[in-house]
């Protein structure tokens, strides 16, 4: 599995997207998210990913300066009102784990976690024990990570043991009390 096999699951997740309309107010763009109850200042996000609802298409391109956005062939100039997604980023500890586990448990761990209903953008905790152990050679421990849907709570134990096999096993307990346990063994 490529490094942009991964890429573009993670671009396909549900809620990758903060969803929103612009405003323009004494010379401040503003990002009024659908889901929230405060507006942010756009220039938060600068120099990230945006999509622009334009003529009945998604524009994707980067957020520039005084409302511009910067595509690979063209500029557009950000309107009142304008629908726009912003996209949401991974949590750091969360992205590292994803970069150590091998292809096999990527695959199984985003998929029960799609089956679940949930997204890796949904992901509010993450302890990576792995980064203390950078330097060892054998590897072993726990990490906890924890997501949050709207609906539902998941927390996810990620056993691990790395020395002349992978293994990595992921206990998935949603707050229903609903849960499932994935393995993953590379020799």
């Amino acid at each position: 599995m490529s490094n942009i096999y991964r890429s573009n699951i993670l671009k396909s997740q549900k809620r990758a997207y903060s969803e929103g309309t612009v405003l323009l107010e004494d010379d401040i763009w503003y990002f009024f998210e659908i889901d929230a109850e405060e507006e942010s200042e756009l220039d938060f996000y600068l120099h990230q990913e945006l999509r622009l609802y334009r003529d009945d298409e998604w524009i994707t391109g980067v957020l520039l300066e005084d409302g511009i956005l910067a595509t690979p062939y063209e500029k557009f100039r950000i309107e009142n009102g304008d629908r726009i997604l912003i996209k949401k980023s991974i949590l750091f500890s969360l992205e590292n784990l994803m970069e150590e586990i091998s292809d096999d448990a990527f695959n199984q761990f985003i998929t029960t976690l799609n089956n679940l209903n949930y997204s890796i953008y949904d992901c509010i905790f993450c302890h990576n024990h792995l980064v203390f152990l950078e330097n060892q050679k054998i590897k072993q421990g726990v990490n906890f990570i924890t997501f949050d849907n709207g609906d539902e709570i998941c927390a996810v134990q990620h056993h691990f043991t790395y020395y002349k096999k992978q293994r990595d096993r992921f206990e998935f307990t949603l707050s229903t009390g609903k849960r499932i346990v994935i393995e993953n063994i590379v020799k």
